[in-house]
């Protein structure tokens, strides 16, 4: 795989993982420690962020659709990192249910960006005759640190707390988001509407 390829899969790793420390204890840090937080919370958390998710990632992948050039999608990936590792933070200061619905409808806002900018720029970079391979290796590396964050995620809540666990992996994210800037001048800059990217990894920039 090309270094694109390879940045991208570790940055969405450290995304991903990051949001795996906390995803399988979420439901008992709300019941246990937000103020009239039960299950009736949790299921609304988790409405809000799909709902707002959902809202959002459209709209957005048309707009990097229509300003062509993989600048903007390379800052929407970065930002949207940025906006769900603050989010993952203003957990520690939480204490009513309300806080914990806006900061889900921010990470879901820090994920629709993500996303399809994410989507765009991985779609345009694979290797030819490598499509699904890269793919694949994608959604193996993104679930096996999913799935080994979870385990480590009860483990330092439960022997350091909740406020620990959510600053280390706001840490961790944050760090994950600066991955992008490897692959910036990698990436296409802005051109004329209309031109279509496929085979642009081969294409020489114009300018940077």
């Amino acid at each position: 795989m090309n270094k694109i390829i390879k940045i991208l899969i570790v940055a969405d790793v450290a995304l991903a993982g990051g949001l795996g420390f906390v995803n399988p204890i979420f439901a008992i840090f709300l019941t246990d420690r937000i103020e009239g937080g039960n299950l009736e919370t949790v299921g609304y958390a988790a409405a809000i962020y799909w709902i707002v998710e959902s809202l959002v990632v459209i709209p957005l992948g048309r707009y990097l659709d229509k300003n062509h050039g993989e600048k903007d999608d390379l800052l929407f990936i970065a930002l949207g990192s940025v906006l769900a590792a603050f989010s993952v933070l203003g957990y520690v200061f939480a204490r009513f249910p309300w806080q914990i619905y806006l900061l889900q409808a921010f990470t879901a806002v820090g994920l629709g960006m993500n996303i399809p900018g994410y989507t765009a720029i991985f779609t345009r970079h694979i290797d030819k005759g490598k499509e699904a391979f890269s793919w694949s290796v994608r959604s193996a590396v993104v679930s096996a640190g999913a799935g080994v964050a979870g385990a480590l995620g009860g483990i330092i809540a439960t022997r350091f707390g909740f406020e620990t666990l959510f600053i280390g992996v706001a840490a961790f994210i944050l760090l994950g988001s600066f991955l992008p800037l490897f692959i910036k001048r990698d990436v296409m800059p802005k051109t004329e509407r209309g031109i279509n990217f496929i085979g642009a990894k081969d294409a020489t920039p114009k300018e940077q």
